[in-house]
């Protein structure tokens, strides 16, 4: 037996002013794949071509890998180095979440995919290089905090880590869904991606606010060094997707435009991160905006769960400030 000492987390006082507000809005967002119909898109799969299809099958593939990852080994490491309860509450409920949407690919797959067609695909995500390797970068940083010796640098990457995996790395797999869903096609299954992207949102948003407050615990040369270490891994990462999205989308003719889509969301991870844009975007695909607005799908990431769904929570309509990610941690903010 020790003689340490066991707190319980205390929700009457809170430990920051943004603590209770994430907490709250993953509650508003809380679902399960079961609430949502991917049958609805049988008609619209058999209406793709082949190319398109096996491109569909791959990047639902890779996303799972990427979600399997942070549930069950980022943000459970992560959470044992956060010292405020309320945090670690906040994150267990996100960690649950990505349990959740690596689950949902599946039903997705289930409707599209024959049991073999499904097989084919893991063995692929295992056997595929780009998806490894990232998998690798990340699973390396989150490995460091194993060691007995763990200080706030090592956390502080763990965190921007999560956060280029959250807000980055799932990006090259939504692309498609997204694009699909702009023209109509794939809709119902796209109703549970965008819930992924509304939960993989305010996740970076959360996670950069926690890195941002590390890093201020480093001291001048570690911040020198974390500076140089991070634009270093998104650049290294940004090459291994480059690489990625040939491979899936160069036979289907989008490989340009998912790659400026990519540096968007890279510039996006960055900025959770209380850090300057890195990436010079040319434009942002249209279809693809298309399949995330809220008008032409009657979906409300904040406030309505999808068509599909039977409960709608208060509407409260979105503007484009609602996605401003570029605000002051000293600031009262909404997400």
């Amino acid at each position: 037996m020790t003689n340490k000492i066991f707190k319980a987390v205390n929700w009457n006082n809170l430990d920051n002013d943004y603590v209770e507000l994430f907490w709250e809005q993953n509650l508003k967002q809380f679902w399960i794949d079961t609430e949502y119909i991917p049958s609805k898109d049988i008609n619209s799969y058999k209406s793709l071509d082949d190319n398109m299809k096996e491109a569909y099958k791959k990047v639902l593939g890779g996303l799972t890998l990427l979600d399997t990852l942070q549930s069950h080994t980022g943000m459970p490491k992560v959470i044992d180095h956060i010292d405020s309860l309320q945090n670690k509450s906040v994150l267990s409920f996100m960690c649950m979440m990505e349990t959740i949407h690596a689950k949902s690919y599946s039903t997705i797959f289930t409707t599209v995919a024959t049991t073999s067609e499904i097989n084919n695909i893991f063995k692929w995500v295992e056997e595929n290089p780009y998806l490894q390797y990232k998998a690798n970068i990340i699973d390396e940083k989150y490995r460091k905090l194993d060691h007995k010796e763990v200080d706030d640098y090592d956390i502080y990457m763990a965190l921007v880590a999560s956060i280029m995996l959250e807000s980055f790395l799932f990006y090259s797999g939504f692309f498609l869904p997204l694009w699909l869903a702009g023209q109509g096609e794939m809709v119902a299954s796209a109703d549970i991606i965008k819930k992924i992207v509304a939960d993989e949102s305010i996740h970076g948003i959360f996670v950069g606010l926690l890195a941002q407050e590390r890093y201020e615990k480093l001291n001048v040369s570690e911040k020198i060094r974390a500076d140089k270490e991070v634009i270093e891994m998104i650049e290294n990462l940004m090459r291994n997707e480059f690489k990625y999205t040939e491979q899936i989308y160069t036979d289907i003719g989008l490989t340009s435009d998912v790659k400026e889509y990519l540096k968007y969301n890279a510039n996006k991870a960055l900025a959770n991160m209380g850090r300057q844009e890195h990436y010079k975007i040319t434009s942002i695909n249209q279809i693809v905006l298309n399949g995330l607005n809220v008008e032409t799908t009657q979906h409300d990431f904040f406030s309505k769960k999808s068509t599909n769904y039977e409960k709608t929570l208060e509407v409260v309509h979105l503007n484009d400030d609602d996605f401003d990610l570029s605000f002051d941690m000293d600031d009262d903010f909404d997400i």
